[in-house]
């Protein structure tokens, strides 16, 4: 017999904590099952940064549920995302999330998958403090609102609360957490183990990923969830490129260009660390990073000349007053160097910067786009390091990922 309902349940969870709406008086007596369920916030990581794509509900203990009684509409689902960092205004937002599938896993559980794209406002985990030149991961707390009840082992299942759990995204969970003896954060990806040793990519972030120290804020996970510049190369396409790589990703106290020669010996002692404690080929370092990290990757090579089998900047920075690096330092690079950038970067200027480097670096390459437009959509132009994340780059039908893993010291 059908049954219809007027009421909506609605409940919100925040931090691992559930507020619920206890059902009107009488509801038991009514024959509708009363029940607490958990759910975690399912995400990943685009290229224009980590969004919640779906959440799945832990149903599982509550029977099989007929897929008649489950829609779109089932469930609402509604998000406030606040920043860590009080901060006027706050990045964050206060908005409904629209459910584009709702569907049983095999395990049973309920999946609301939300609709997601890049740019679009709302599913976003970070933040970016424009006054600061931070992106910080933002408390987000997601409402869930039962609109008609389930149906499971033939009775109606009315959910009485919601208790939100942990963001899971498989990718970034696949590197660990780490701290140097000198404070310095980074997160590690160990391969697949395959006997032998294996070579070591380095991944220098961009400023809006470093530290806010006098905030007390340093999350060693921005790193990783902002783009997709050291993802790219623990995906399962750059593992085989490289035979499986350990993957390293250094967080700065602040950001590098701040004080790049401090930071050098701080990120090499990591590097020698990684290197020390598992099998990694000391003649395939490689260190790439984008915008700070481009400039750090290329001072890494004028500190340490003789460490690293590859160089990747990424619409790195050199010019200044007085130059970030010496046209001196530039031309006494050894280490072999592809450079990228995007001819629309009005961040960090291009000719002033990839293109002065290029021209010193003895026998670099260089990779100059017009525009970032990746899957149909125009990102910023200073975010050149898409492509490298995706191994876009070419010459002479070359891709930077099989340029850098034949390279040795």
């Amino acid at each position: 017999m059908a049954l219809s309902i007027n009421r909506r349940t609605v409940l919100a969870a925040g931090a691992g904590v559930a507020a619920g709406v206890a059902l009107p008086a009488g509801a038991q007596a009514g024959g509708h099952s009363s029940t607490t369920v958990g759910f975690v916030l399912n995400a990943h990581t685009l290229d224009g940064g980590e969004q919640v794509t779906s959440l799945t509900l832990d149903t599982s203990r509550l029977g099989r549920i007929s897929p008649s009684s489950l829609t779109t509409a089932t469930f609402s689902v509604h998000v406030k995302a606040t920043s860590p960092i009080p901060i006027t205004p706050d990045p964050g937002y206060d908005l409904d999330r629209v459910v584009t599938a709702a569907r049983v896993d095999r395990h049973g559980d309920i999946v609301l998958e939300l609709s997601t794209a890049e740019g679009q406002p709302g599913g976003g985990t970070l933040g970016y403090l424009f006054t600061k030149g931070r992106n910080v991961q933002l408390n987000l707390a997601y409402t869930i609102t039962q609109n008609t009840p389930l149906i499971a082992r033939g009775r109606p299942i009315t959910i009485t609360k919601f208790r939100q759990g942990r963001l899971s995204n498989p990718e970034v969970d696949a590197y660990s957490y780490h701290e140097s003896s000198a404070g310095m954060k980074y997160r590690l990806f160990r391969p697949d183990h395959r006997g032998g040793k294996r070579p070591l990519i380095v991944w220098l972030h961009g400023g809006g990923e470093g530290a806010s120290l006098p905030d007390n804020y340093y999350d060693n996970e921005t790193t990783l969830r902002a783009n997709r510049g050291a993802l790219g190369f623990s995906t399962r396409e750059a593992q085989k490129i490289f035979n499986g790589a350990y993957v390293v990703a250094p967080q700065s106290f602040s950001a590098w260009m701040q004080d790049g020669p401090r930071f050098a010996p701080l990120i090499q002692q990591i590097v020698d660390d990684v290197a020390r404690r598992h099998a990694v080929d000391r003649d395939r370092i490689h260190v790439v990073g984008c915008s700070n990290g481009g400039y750090m990757s290329m001072k890494m090579t004028t500190v340490y000349p003789r460490t690293y089998a590859s160089s990747v900047p990424i619409c790195g920075v050199v010019a200044g007053n007085p130059p970030l690096i010496p046209d001196a330092e530039l031309t006494a690079i050894t280490t072999p160097t592809w450079l990228v950038t995007s001819l629309d970067d009005t961040t960090v200027n291009p000719q002033a910067n990839t293109v002065h480097a290029h021209d010193l670096i003895p026998r670099s390459r260089m990779t100059l786009y017009d525009n970032v437009i990746w899957n149909g959509h125009q990102f910023p132009g200073h975010w050149s390091w898409i492509y490298v994340a995706r191994n876009d780059p070419k010459i002479a039908g070359t891709p930077i990922w099989q340029w850098m893993s034949r390279q040795r010291r």
